[in-house]
């Protein structure tokens, strides 16, 4: 079966050895996969069998497989251009094979800003050792000692007499020789890194994007194939009870209709159920679903309704719950009386609207499923077909496109299990295409929240004591059914805040879901950040005190932040502990390059500062307002200052959180989802807003802080801190205090 003919050839592990082997190509086939997982493979016997990286063709042409997905993100380039630097090959004479899902190659999901956190040092080692093996090749058909020898790009070179012997001239041999052992392999000192690091960087995909002749999930094809549009339940968990198909059988190019099981919670990444119009083309389809006659069941969830279940929330977190960090003895400082300060803040559900909407192409045939997807996590891919058909997840083999976006929302595969469903029931390929109103519907949708906040504040201003509780439907009830508290979320921005003072508590507050949850770019962090940090700047107002150097004594003096961490966090913490340097740090640069009490603010003007640490990034934001005299809300610059620690490409970076200041301008001034009776209100564009060129900041300056730490997350960190620094900003211009996002329900004039 094959993809339409200018897809980039993905690579299977066995597909990708035989092909090599057979060309005379040197293969780098170590094993490099962490140990942990080689149980999960169930080879713990066998712990040198290759995992495949890299190989090298005779003609010199260097393939690296990516195992991550590409959306913009950069991953797809990053982890392969680490590679080459290591081998020191010339990023000329490089292509990407794309790996399918296979446990082969570790964990795939590119979520969670880890891909190059997780991949670096591996991928080092990868290239090094390529290198070392080239190396020893060369020196013995020159007939020199390795220990004589170096490189530069794509070259052995002997440094005595200045002969040198291409990469390809030496593959074959190089291929014979024993891999060494990884204590044997010295990785280059940054001072040689060639592209690490470097402003030349651009996403190896970017010639065929801006082409079009780069193939994303909507592009894909299977010869025989078919299309089909699925209408959902409207309430999650509804079933259908009847259905009339009769006029839907009569629009041109329409073939048939299925049904698609509802299947029982936890919904993890299952088909919502309902009903197929299959048909010859997208278009067909679309029309056949518009004449469908549906009657559904009931659902529990059919007594959602957004404004009271916010009351709910609120009324929650007014009351105590379970405490998730405990410094001090917040209540004893309470009830000594005093200046104390509280607040509310509500942040509204959020869908991921990204541009290019759930599609998917599926073949199922002899108890196999063959796959195409723009997903984030083939593994979730296999998992989730072979659950919902009943067949072994080594049986589905998933290629990855390019993603037209993803914030998420396309790690989770529940289209895919579509097309493979109604493929094993139509004996063909199916191509599902959600419409932009199944995408808004349909979502996993980023959580509703409630934060209530109290300080006890001190002759200083500053406070003595500080709560924080937190209520909103966790994540973890798209997989357990029963779930109503947070679990790993607390981390997200909640259970780690770097602040300086000796009494503070944080706590969760138990809510139902009514809807499916998923992360969404940078997660709880979104309502953590705009919560602590609005309320941080209500206190250096309250205080009179001037907003960024309030911020800094909250941070206090440079420390360690000691936590109470457990599992893989405690573990994670030894190389990323909370280091409250680097956050002033990025505190003072922002301050410094938005001229920060140095510029003159007009009437309807004014600055505000925000400053967040997640997925182990420090940023710091300065977002300028202008309100108008209608109350519409324009910024004219943001400030971004961030320390990502040892960073691959730069210009990436910039790229990430300059798409974070539109991102968050979207959510900040727009971004809401409701429901009534337990339906989505909003189903398109008009009514689920994005930030248009002329609301978006019309100027991104972006500073990245040298550092020598660990590679650390990117594509997320940018989101969080960007809502509080312009509602701290909005209060500057206008005196008036916004607590709940978007700030398109508040009037400011």
């Amino acid at each position: 079966m094959k993809l339409i003919e200018n897809v980039s050839r993905p690579v299977s592990r066995r597909g990708f050895l035989h092909g090599a082997l057979a060309g005379g190509v040197f293969v780098l086939s170590a094993r490099f996969i962490p140990e942990p997982l080689w149980a999960a493979e169930g080879e713990a016997a066998a712990p040198f069998e290759p995992s495949l990286w890299m190989s090298i063709a005779p003609d010199g042409i260097v393939t690296i497989v990516a195992h991550r997905s590409e959306m913009g993100c950069g991953s797809r380039t990053a982890l392969p251009l680490v590679v080459a630097d290591e081998l020191d090959a010339d990023w000329s004479k490089v292509k990407l094979e794309q790996a399918i899902g296979d446990p082969k190659y570790g964990e795939q999901d590119t979520d969670g800003s880890h891909s190059v956190r997780s991949s670096f040092d591996l991928m080092r080692q990868v290239g090094a050792t390529g290198r070392v093996m080239l190396i020893g090749a060369a020196a013995a058909q020159l007939g020199v000692s390795p220990k004589d020898c170096t490189t530069e790009p794509h070259f052995v070179v002997h440094r005595a007499s200045g002969r040198k012997l291409g990469y390809g001239e030496v593959a074959a041999a190089a291929a014979k020789l024993p891999v060494p052992k990884k204590e044997d392999v010295p990785l280059k000192p940054r001072s040689e890194w060639r592209y690490i690091g470097k402003e030349s960087n651009s996403l190896f995909d970017l010639p065929e994007i801006v082409t079009g002749k780069a193939i994303f999930g909507m592009d894909a094809t299977m010869p025989g194939m078919v299309y089909a549009s699925v209408e959902h339940p409207p309430v999650l968990g509804q079933k259908i009870k009847s259905y009339d198909d009769k006029a839907a059988l009569k629009v041109p190019g329409v073939q048939k209709t299925l049904t698609i099981e509802t299947f029982k919670p936890p919904h993890v990444f299952q088909p919502l159920g309902g009903v197929a119009v299959i048909a010859d083309n997208t278009y067909a389809a679309f029309q056949g679903r518009k004449s469908l006659k549906i009657e559904w069941d009931s659902s529990p969830h059919s007594v959602y309704n957004s404004a009271p279940f916010r009351k709910t929330l609120e009324t929650t977190s007014r009351q105590p719950g379970k405490v998730v960090r405990n410094v001090g003895d917040v209540d004893s400082i309470f009830a000594k009386g005093g200046k104390t300060i509280e607040a509310e803040y509500y942040a509204p559900h959020l869908a991921h609207v990204s541009m290019e909407p759930p599609v998917a192409v599926a073949e199922y045939r002899d108890g196999k499923v063959l796959a195409w997807a723009p997903t984030q996590n083939p593994q979730a891919v296999q998992e989730t077909i072979a659950g919902v058909l009943g067949i072994k997840k080594e049986d589905v083999t998933c290629h990855v496109t390019l993603l037209g976006g993803g914030f998420g929302r396309k790690s989770k595969p529940d289209q895919v299990a579509e097309a493979a469903v109604l493929s094993k029931q139509l004996g063909k390929p199916v191509k599902v295409v959600w419409s932009r109103e199944d995408d808004i519907r349909f979502d996993f949708f980023h959580s509703v929240a409630a934060m209530y906040m109290k300080a006890a504040i001190g002759p200083d201003g500053k406070p003595t004591a500080w709560l924080q509780r937190t209520v909103y439907p966790p994540i973890n009830s798209t997989f357990d059914a029963s779930a109503t508290y947070a679990l790993d979320e607390m981390g997200l921005g909640w259970n780690n805040l770097p602040f300086d003072i000796a009494n503070h508590r944080a706590e969760n507050g138990p809510a139902d879901y009514h809807v499916r949850i998923g992360w969404l770019r940078s997660v709880a962090n979104i309502y953590h950040a705009f919560a602590i940090h609005s309320f941080a700047d209500e206190l250096a107002h309250n205080a009179n005190k001037d907003p960024v150097q309030y911020l800094l004594d909250l941070i206090g003096s440079p420390r360690i932040v000691a936590l109470d961490l457990k599992g893989d966090e405690a573990e994670e913490a030894k190389n990323y502990p909370l280091d409250t340097a680097r956050l002033r740090r990025v505190v003072e640069i922002a301050a410094e390059k938005s001229g920060w009490g140095k510029r003159p603010m007009s009437k309807g003007r004014g600055m505000g500062i925000a400053a967040h640490r997640s997925f182990l990034t420090y940023v710091a934001t300065v977002v300028e307002v202008e309100v108008d005299s209608k109350g519409q809300v324009h910024i004219p610059n943001v400030w971004t200052a961030v320390d990502a620690g040892t960073i691959v490409s730069p210009d990436n970076i910039r790229n990430q959180f300059e798409g974070a200041a539109v991102f968050g301008t979207s959510l900040a001034l727009f971004g809401e989802i409701t429901a009534t009776n337990g339906v989505i209100d909003q189903s398109n564009f008009h009514n689920f807003q994005l930030a248009r060129m002329n609301r978006a900041p019309r100027h991104v300056d972006v500073q990245i802080v040298k550092s020598e730490a660990p590679p650390a997350g990117v594509g997320e960190p940018g989101v969080p801190p960007f809502a509080p620094a312009l509602y701290n900003a909005v209060f500057a211009a206008t005196g008036k205090r916004v607590r709940e996002l978007p700030l398109s329900k508040t009037k400011l004039v």
